[in-house]
């Protein structure tokens, strides 16, 4: 089986490293704090939290706010998160306490509740306070609950008000840990740092970054099919450059160099062999990305696939190259670490090799 994981959340033999952080999160769900995780999307995020609860072995709920349609939606999907953990002859008494009614069906699909609540926009607070309400009610002092809500940043695009809302229940809640994940530094910052906002400094922040470049390189070369040690090496230090040790494309292309290594015997390079592969396979979609670019964007993404400074291109002023690439930021085709970086180093590829001005 291949050694390397992408693609979907890592655990087991597959989690790299990332023990000090691991440390770092265990300790915070053990107190009466809550986490403010933030780093780019792909950086790890949701393994090291899924890991974190692994190892605590208590309950948790997890909600994706990219996936939330509204005030009521996050409601029943918190409802929906209690059902998971609890059978409904359980609930039943506490579901006679809402003070609106959610709608609730067995899907035979899944096996599992469908829930919602009727579209009242001037209900939909109450619905919340409900759902909140009840998971208050389910956590207990010797088995405390922990809700995750992943990309955090997108709770003003939900309502306006929703963090003031979540604001006013969780700091009346005792005995739960909430962990908010966030992709997109700038809004986590607004979010949490700006002093006028609902959130102002709330939680133990904690950014994410890279993986060690020692720790990679090593976790690499240990998975390696049998060879000299110097050409392990050598593979794991090409695969780290053309990646910049970015979790989740670093392993995307040790998995690809492990299957040709394996399975095509190949008769170059084969981390060269697998980079191609990897670019070949997403030409369609690659191409259909750079269509959809404005030409302002695509310079800057030039640049950088070049490894070159987009601010250094005098064709363009520097506030229009400044919102472009916060535009790229946001839409995660920018990320930003040490400096300004692609977010997919295939894409860079993909540029360099003059198929975006066919």
């Amino acid at each position: 089986m291949n050694p390397f994981k992408f693609g979907t959340i890592v655990q087991g033999e597959f989690f790299t490293d990332r023990i000090e952080e691991l440390e770092h999160v265990r300790q915070l769900l053990d107190s009466e704090n809550h986490l403010v995780l933030i780093s780019p999307r792909r950086f790890g995020k949701s393994s090291l939290i899924a890991k974190a609860l692994q190892q605590t072995g208590r309950p948790s709920i997890t909600i994706d706010f990219m996936k939330v349609l509204s005030t009521e939606d996050l409601a029943a999907q918190l409802l929906s998160g209690v059902f998971r953990l609890h059978k409904m002859e359980k609930l039943k008494h506490l579901l006679t306490h809402f003070r609106i009614a959610p709608n609730i069906s067995y899907n035979p699909m899944t096996e599992g509740w469908d829930i919602s609540f009727m579209p009242l926009m001037e209900k939909a607070s109450v619905a919340l306070e409900d759902a909140m309400g009840l998971l208050q009610k389910i956590t207990a002092p010797e088995n405390r609950l922990i809700v995750v809500l992943d990309e955090f940043q997108e709770v003003n695009e939900i309502s306006p008000s929703l963090a003031k809302q979540l604001r006013a229940i969780i700091q009346h809640q005792e005995g739960l840990n909430y962990v908010f994940m966030g992709s997109q530094e700038s809004m986590m910052n607004e979010i949490f740092e700006k002093k006028k906002s609902p959130f102002y400094h709330f939680g133990q922040r904690m950014n994410l970054k890279k993986i060690p470049y020692a720790d990679f390189f090593s976790y690499i070369t240990s998975r390696l099919p049998e060879m000299a040690q110097e050409e392990k090496e050598k593979i794991a230090t090409e695969i780290l450059q053309f990646t910049n040790v970015h979790p989740y494309y670093s392993q995307q292309l040790a998995a690809a160099t492990y299957n040709i290594i394996m399975y095509s015997h190949p008769t170059g390079n084969a981390v060269s062999e697998a980079i191609k592969q990897q670019v070949d396979e997403h030409d369609l979609d690659y191409e259909r990305l750079w269509i959809s670019m404005k030409r302002t964007d695509r310079k800057i993404l030039t640049h950088l696939a070049r490894k070159s400074n987009p601010l250094t291109d005098r064709s363009m002023p520097t506030s229009t190259t400044f919102s472009a690439i916060k535009r790229l930021v946001k839409q995660g085709y920018v990320i930003k670490t040490a400096a300004y970086e692609l977010e997919d180093p295939f894409f860079g590829e993909w540029i360099l090799q003059d198929k975006a001005n066919m």
